[in-house]
């Protein structure tokens, strides 16, 4: 599944019924409870990143996009939106990038 694929499922799901959908489950519990729950997430990635385990860390690091995606979705930032700002990016030293900041 590519990102752009998984986006469209979360925005389909935004109206879906939380009963019958995590993602719906999650995005009904407001954008908090989605940043909550990437950040648990990026965490746990980071310890598998440090623990060395390849395989636990691409289950994880799935995790993190997956729930970034969602909590995107809860404050209607696209990924479109992500993309485009990359591309701005593009070419621009990250110094740079940050110093325009």
């Amino acid at each position: 599944m590519t990102l752009e694929k998984l986006a469209a499922a979360i925005a389909a799901r935004k109206t879906a019924d939380p009963e019958t959908s995590w993602t719906a489950k999650l995005l009904a519990k407001g954008p908090e409870k989605c940043a909550e729950k990437f950040g648990e997430e990026a965490v746990e990635a980071i310890i598998e990143a440090v623990r060395g385990d390849r395989a636990r860390l691409t289950a994880e690091a799935a995790d993190v996009l997956y729930h970034l995606l969602v909590m995107l979705a809860a404050r209607d930032v696209t990924l479109d939106d992500v993309l485009d700002e990359l591309d701005r990016r593009e070419g621009v030293s990250g110094i740079a990038e940050k110093a325009q900041r």
